[in-house]
């Protein structure tokens, strides 16, 4: 199943400059899936999004269509065939 990314523009420079990336991924996968494939052609931005230990960044929220993954089952949320992944960073200035 396919599953797309929504890359913001503060990341976009690690994503190739590409708004949006298709995944694909198995029937069934969850949101730690993605973020493996996504880890494979996209290394920079997975770092970005996920600690060493393969966690959710404490400053990084991850929407699964509307849901947010910390209101839901974290990293093993489930990624719905055609859904959209967004990665929002907190941003924050004076």
């Amino acid at each position: 199943m396919i599953v797309t990314v929504a890359v913001p523009g503060i990341l976009r420079d690690c994503a190739g400059g590409r708004a949006t990336i298709p995944i694909e991924v198995p029937d069934g996968a969850t949101v730690d899936d993605v973020m493996n494939r996504l880890a494979e052609e996209f290394p920079a931005l997975e770092r970005r999004v996920r600690d060493e230990r393969g966690a959710i960044r404490r400053h990084v929220n991850v929407f699964v269509g509307d849901t947010n993954v910390r209101d839901a089952a974290l990293s093993a949320t489930p990624a719905r065939h055609d859904a959209e992944v967004l990665i929002l960073p907190c941003v924050s200035g004076g």
